[in-house]
């Protein structure tokens, strides 16, 4: 057994597929098969079922991937820890990061941690909570920030900081004469949401507790993937939604003349850094955890729970 079988079989897994993992694994069909035949007969199981299409493993052979993927990250990690000893801050970090967190996040930190560790390639890949659970299982992303908790016992969280919610209404809104709102004088014949898959609709339907409302209760049925689109269908519409604190950053004068705060107990979203539990790149995990806490107003990150009611 040695660590090209391992990997061939991973990849086989992955792809389900022999012809695409050897072009994956930049090594011939006939060599991948081999190697990977070589290790069942050593093992004395069959990984793979081969008569079905696409090719899927075996019972026992899932175990066998499974414990492969786990040698696989500690083989990979001896090198991580060469490179920690010696200081280095290098490689490449795979980010995955919510749609709703993406646009205001990304700007306060992305820039300044590229120019302080230039020997560091980012790709940030943005989607739903759903697909970067299962893009770090699969270990496509090396770390995420996306909004906690999971609940996922595969996945290590780590809290970065609290963001409180605030309401974003049309210019005739009746809230706009008011300071400060309760969750419970938002008008939800007239709300509107993000689509399904995002966390931040979950979030705002407990807040408004619209679990038990019947759908035609509310007039206007806009829903989208895009804060900025929300945003849109609420000043045209004179609607009304819940939005992020830090989606204040890209907002004009005339538009943040339209939101208004919630009083004390402050709704808030949780956001944090999420890994696999056999995750590598603890150093640039850690680096990249500094870098954005360096930039998020203090009292998000040093907020008394008590001022404070997760949604």
């Amino acid at each position: 057994m040695n660590i090209q079988q391992l990997e061939y079989i991973i990849a086989v897994h992955k792809f389900r597929h022999f012809i695409k993992a050897s072009e994956h694994c930049f090594v011939t069909q006939a060599t991948l098969s081999m190697m990977i035949k070589k290790l069942e007969e050593e093992l004395g199981v069959k990984i793979f079922d081969r008569t079905r299409q696409p090719v899927v493993p075996t019972e026992i052979g899932n175990k066998i991937i499974a414990q492969a993927k786990v040698i696989m990250k500690e083989h990979d990690r001896m090198k991580e820890v060469v490179h920690e000893e010696k200081g280095h801050v290098s490689g490449e970090l795979k980010i995955g990061i919510i749609p709703t967190l993406a646009p205001y996040l990304l700007p306060l930190f992305l820039k300044s941690f590229l120019k302080k560790y230039p020997s560091v390639k980012v790709r940030v890949s943005e989607m739903t909570t759903a697909n970067i659970v299962r893009k770090l299982e699969h270990h496509d992303l090396d770390v995420a920030l996306v909004s906690t908790p999971l609940a996922d016992t595969s996945l290590t969280e780590e809290t970065l900081f609290y963001e409180p919610l605030i309401v974003y209404t049309g210019s005739n809104d009746t809230l706009l004469h008011k300071k400060l709102i309760l969750a419970k004088e938002i008008d939800i014949h007239r709300l509107c949401l993000l689509e399904e898959g995002h966390c931040l609709r979950l979030q705002t339907i407990n807040l408004c507790d619209l679990k038990n409302e019947a759908k035609t209760a509310r007039q206007m049925e806009f829903e989208t993937g895009s804060i900025e689109t929300l945003k849109r269908i609420v000043e045209e519409n004179n609607g009304i939604t819940v939005l992020p604190m830090l989606a204040l950053k890209g907002m004009s004068s005339r538009q943040k003349k339209n939101v208004r705060y919630f009083k004390p107990p402050v709704p808030v979203r949780e956001i944090g850094l999420v890994t696999y539990r056999y995750y590598l790149k603890e150093n640039l995990v850690k680096k990249l955890k500094e870098e954005i806490l360096s930039h998020i107003p203090q009292e998000m990150i040093s907020s008394s729970r008590r001022q404070l009611v997760q949604t």
